[in-house]
């Protein structure tokens, strides 16, 4: 049967209606929101440093940095996170299928986050290493304090790289303005990968990983242990790449329901996510228990009508789906 949910952000600020909503439009695989109009601090980077294991950050006016303390922010960051799970934990009390959580995965971070005496974590090969290990730990307490709070799930960990294509082509510029970061390349990127894959693996729990970038490097993110790669449907060219990260066991979570208002159709939506495994060469009984529609990003800059119809719109097209 397919599924639906949703990517992570949500408009506004009532983490409680939130969820409500979520709940009862992809009550098959929700999630736990995201609601960064709060601020930075509830943001996918101040959530994703707020569960580092070891690290410290505070917030500067040009962004995250790391320090040698916990600051003020940081703080903030997770009191926020503990108070949206403990909301969570009351409303879907008893929920015995899959739940889902997100958090930046350790490229993004380290091409958003500064070293303390500048420029990006991206700059430095053992930082990038040091803010990999430090996520991988951390996701492991996260883990396994949320499967205690929702002991009959299980738990799906979104691990989230918008900025993975940019990182490993060269394409993050440097705090000067003037020059880019040198790409990673991708041994490291899967050395990297794998320690977060494995952290959530071992915790019990099942990786998937998420970008809406175009030309998501398929072949690296399947082999390094993500069960699942969701992508921007519009952005996903019908490469080989696709059939045989399908082939290999890697399910595909298609992005077809724009993140931001739109007119939509839920029969050309099918009909499009139809094509793109048509095109790879799989018919609706190959991939109808293997898919999740989604829209096709976060949510946060959409009227909150609209993020309401848009997980609703998924649902019907995975209905569809399986008609």
């Amino acid at each position: 049967m397919s599924l639906a949910t949703g990517i992570g952000s949500m408009p506004g600020t009532d983490f409680a209606e939130s969820f409500r909503i979520v709940l009862g439009e992809v009550g098959g695989l929700p999630y736990v929101p995201e609601l960064p109009a709060r601020g930075v601090h509830a943001g996918m980077i101040g959530r994703s440093l707020s569960v580092l294991e070891g690290i410290e950050a505070d917030l500067q006016p040009d962004g995250w940095r790391l320090g040698t303390s916990e600051g003020a922010d940081l703080r903030r960051a997770r009191s926020l996170l503990a108070q949206d799970l403990d909301s969570a934990e009351e409303l879907a009390a008893g929920h015995a299928g899959s739940i889902k959580i997100q958090v930046a995965g350790p490229l993004t971070v380290a091409a958003m986050v500064e070293r303390p005496r500048g420029d990006k974590m991206l700059a430095d090969h053992g930082a990038r290493r040091e803010i990999a290990e430090s996520l991988a730990e951390g996701l492991r307490t996260h883990v396994l304090d949320v499967r205690r709070r929702f002991d009959n799930a299980e738990l799906v960990v979104q691990i989230d790289e918008p900025s993975i294509v940019a990182v490993m082509t060269g394409g993050i510029p440097t705090a000067s303005g003037f020059g880019r970061h040198r790409s990673v390349q991708p041994p490291e990127a899967d050395e990297l990968l794998r320690m977060i894959t494995s952290s959530i693996t071992d915790a019990g729990a099942r990786p998937v990983v998420h970008s809406c970038a175009p030309d998501v490097p398929v072949a690296l993110l399947a082999g390094a242990g993500f069960t699942a790669i969701s992508f921007d449907l519009g952005l996903a060219k019908p490469e080989d790449a696709w059939a045989e990260a399908f082939e290999s066991g890697v399910d595909l979570w298609v992005g077809a329901v724009p993140s931001l208002d739109a007119r939509v159709n839920d029969a050309d939506l099918a009909g499009r996510i139809g094509t793109f495994f048509g095109q790879l060469g799989f018919d609706g009984e190959t991939y109808a228990d293997r898919l999740v529609v989604t829209p096709t990003c976060g949510m946060a800059g959409a009227s909150p009508a609209w993020a309401r119809k848009a997980l609703a719109t998924a649902q019907s097209v995975a209905a569809r789906l399986d008609a």
